[in-house]
């Protein structure tokens, strides 16, 4: 009983040390990973609509690029996550914008709550997405008018967007791996576990 305990300490002790550990190349690829995700969407708002119309450029996409580069092995910066928890957000809060009267102190908490039992239904969680919800009822008419053209454009383009540079910018090196479920580093990791501490079962 002592010896099992002294190993799983063993074993805790090595994968949180692995998971701890800085790798300043984590943080070079994390900033570009984020700069080029979010000049991308700017790019296209600044192209497309006035400066001071910023219906393409939502505040979520701040968010979501924190989980989605600097958090990467993170459950709720995977795909599913980034993409579906946006989506259903989007709806919820359109939703609630098209059938509520404009009373912020009811459509605001409305939209956010809905907004997170609708991602925990889907298994979409994505914390992003109640600023999605948020932004569907208190962005003023720009935003309103859209609609659920809303849930398409932006939510859903900008999410694609950054989705396609999380794969581009979360693969280039041998240690980031997007996503977590296909993630040779976290398959390699578990048999190098299995293998150092199997002998060490194997020995005691």
């Amino acid at each position: 009983m002592k010896n099992q305990l002294h190993r799983q300490l063993r074993i805790y002790r090595y994968v949180f040390y692995r998971e701890t550990l800085i790798d300043p190349w984590e943080h070079f690829w994390s900033f570009i990973g984020a700069f080029v995700g979010i000049f991308i969407i700017a790019f296209i708002q600044s192209f497309h609509f006035p400066q001071l119309e910023n219906i393409f450029l939502i505040g979520s996409f701040g968010a979501s690029s924190v989980l989605v580069y600097g958090a990467i092995q993170s459950p709720l910066a995977q795909p599913r996550n980034l993409i579906g928890g946006h989506f259903v957000s989007a709806i919820a809060g359109v939703t609630v914008a098209q059938l509520l009267p404009d009373i912020i102190w009811l459509t605001a908490p409305l939209a956010v709550a809905l907004s997170i039992v609708c991602m925990q239904h889907t298994r979409t969680l994505h914390p992003p997405g109640g600023a999605t919800a948020l932004i569907a009822v208190s962005s003023g008419t720009k935003i309103s008018s859209l609609g659920y053209w809303y849930v398409l454009s932006p939510v859903l383009s900008g999410c694609l967007i950054l989705f396609a540079v999380a794969l581009i910018f979360n693969n280039i090196t041998k240690n980031r791996h997007y996503p977590v479920k296909r993630s040779r580093l976290r398959r390699s990791r578990r048999q190098h576990l299995r293998s150092r501490f199997g002998r060490t079962n194997g020995e005691s």
